[in-house]
């Protein structure tokens, strides 16, 4: 597989994403953030965007976001419960898994997560991390974990003109958790009664 030309795919996906704003539905609007969708010419599913401004230059944002081994994100999202390096392609391009944990008090399954992720900076200061399911031969589907597939997604990091101390952020989601219904099996049963 040319990970460097799929990774390639996914950086010019989502800077589309972030420039086309036709199509998206808003879904959550509080004073910060905005949430919208619209369908996923992907697979047959949605593509969220998540958008709202952040106290805080764009390398510092970045440093909490950045998908690295031991990085901030993996102590602060309780969504990540393990993250992975299967592969370090380039300098920007990297083989990755996720582990996230049991939900709804373990009636859904663990996922993990293969994906190729880039990491790229523009001439304007933008940083962006870009990514898409992927197989990796040292990766197979592991016991215990539902697969889940993510499809593009990333976030951006856009410096706001003229407020060198406040970014712009746009997040990008379209995931396949895969069957959903993978619940364990004892409360699946309870479920039934």
């Amino acid at each position: 597989m040319d990970y460097i030309h799929t990774a390639r795919s996914v950086e010019d996906r989502l800077l589309s994403y972030r420039k086309d704003e036709s199509g998206w539905k808003t879904c959550k609007k509080t004073n910060d953030v905005v949430v919208c969708w619209r369908p996923s010419c992907e697979f047959p599913g949605y593509v969220y965007k998540g958008e709202g401004i952040v106290n805080g230059s764009p390398e510092k944002v970045w440093d909490c976001l950045k998908p690295e081994i031991n990085g901030l994100r993996v102590k602060w999202d309780a969504n990540i419960k393990k993250f992975e390096l299967l592969e370090q392609v380039s300098s920007d391009v990297s083989i990755c898994r996720t582990v996230t944990p049991s939900a709804a008090m373990g009636i859904i399954s663990p996922r993990d997560f293969v994906d190729v992720i880039s990491v790229k900076r523009y001439e304007d200061g933008t940083v962006s991390s870009n990514a898409t399911n992927v197989s990796h031969p040292n990766c197979p589907p592991q016991p215990g974990y539902v697969r889940g597939f993510n499809h593009p997604c990333g976030c951006s990091c856009v410096p706001v003109p003229g407020e060198p101390g406040k970014t712009q952020l746009f997040s990008f989601f379209q995931t396949d958790l895969g069957d959903i219904l993978e619940m364990n099996p004892i409360l699946a049963f309870c479920l039934c009664l």
